[in-house]
């Protein structure tokens, strides 16, 4: 066989190769959309409220709603929930805002970030959009809605990957872009450093001036607690091994993850208290490996997304005590990335 015969035969293959590979992804797409549009497997109803206490999460029961925002009661998280219009793939809520991180499907996959009114959820009305850098890992809102943080992936798909790079910038839900926060002042044991393989994550607002998040040194194999000022544009370690910190409601405890065995995909992260007037540290009983960042349900229970086994694409969220005195339950099913709006924050 001449050259040009070998060619003509590679092509021919390709030709074939794309279109079952089209083939495949137009019977996939076909069973998602049958999928999402089949009845929920949960009780549902698309009344959507902002009144009274509640967790809002993302909705991953199978059936028609999956990936919508929703939520259910404070004091019956097992009820009917509301499903909103609006689909994110990781959210954060405050008592007037909600902010949206998706991916787009396409040829091309495009990521953004929406901020809501949370009155306007149900409608699908944004506030603001603006683009990714990659795909959607975190958010968090400031305590009165004004800024929001996002985390994205640039490489790699999870914290587990060798090798992954984020993104992490803040922006007023008004507009204003903070930047990334790669570009702020790192502190490390009071000194300027600027290492080349440094990356952030995991954003926890303690007030509109300030916030906690975590620092990862690849080369190293560190990662610190680390708080940021606004105003100074200034990021101060504090502590070693602190991933995707999470601030109590009254201010006195950081719950994160703590890596406690492994490295890479084999990793295993154990949720931990930090005390932030004494900086000591206590693991809880989890055995499981815990790869989210934690949320307060109020100041004694910690909540957290875990999948659900032998159900890819669905997960379940847990609640554990925050002093260690029992094991983790079971909260919400069909549920990830939950937030608290609480009667205080909603008057």
């Amino acid at each position: 066989m001449n050259d040009r015969a070998k060619w003509a035969l590679i092509a021919a293959l390709s030709v074939v190769a794309l279109g079952a590979t089209t083939v495949v992804g137009v019977v996939a797409w076909a069973d998602q959309g049958a999928r999402r549009a089949a009845p929920s497997d949960v009780a549902t109803t698309d009344r959507w409220s902002t009144d009274g206490e509640r967790i809002v999460f993302r909705n991953t029961a199978s059936g028609e709603g999956y990936g919508h925002v929703a939520s259910v009661p404070l004091a019956d998280p097992g009820g009917t929930r509301a499903v909103s219009d609006i689909a994110c793939d990781r959210l954060d809520a405050a008592p007037d805002s909600l902010s949206c991180l998706r991916s787009v499907r396409g040829i091309v996959p495009t990521y953004t970030a929406t901020v809501y009114a949370a009155d306007a959820a149900d409608a699908g009305d944004s506030v603001r959009e603006w683009p990714l850098a990659g795909i959607p890992s975190r958010t968090r809102l400031s305590p009165d809605g004004s800024l929001v943080a996002t985390t994205s992936f640039v490489t790699g798909h999870s914290y587990a990957a060798v090798g992954f790079s984020t993104a992490t910038s803040l922006r007023t839900t008004g507009g204003d872009d903070l930047g990334n926060i790669e570009e702020w002042t790192l502190l490390i044991d009071g000194e300027p450093a600027a290492p080349v393989d440094r990356n952030y994550w995991g954003i926890t607002f303690i007030d509109e001036t300030a916030f906690y998040a975590t620092v990862g040194l690849s080369t190293a194999g560190v990662t610190y607690l680390v708080r940021g000022d606004i105003a100074a544009r200034t990021l101060t370690t504090l502590a070693t091994n602190v991933e995707c910190p999470s601030l109590s409601p009254d201010g006195t405890r950081i719950a994160f993850k703590r890596l406690t065995g492994g490295s890479g995909p084999t990793a295993h992260w154990t949720p931990a208290i930090y005390d932030v007037a004494t900086g000591r540290i206590d693991l809880l009983p989890e055995t499981r490996s815990i790869d989210d960042q934690i949320e307060w349900l109020d100041d004694d229970v910690l909540l957290y997304g875990m999948p659900r086994e032998g159900a890819a694409g669905d997960t379940d969220v847990w609640a554990l005590a925050a002093d260690g005195a029992g094991e983790p339950t079971l909260l919400i099913e069909h549920a990830w990335s939950p937030s608290v709006i609480r009667e205080e924050e909603s008057e």
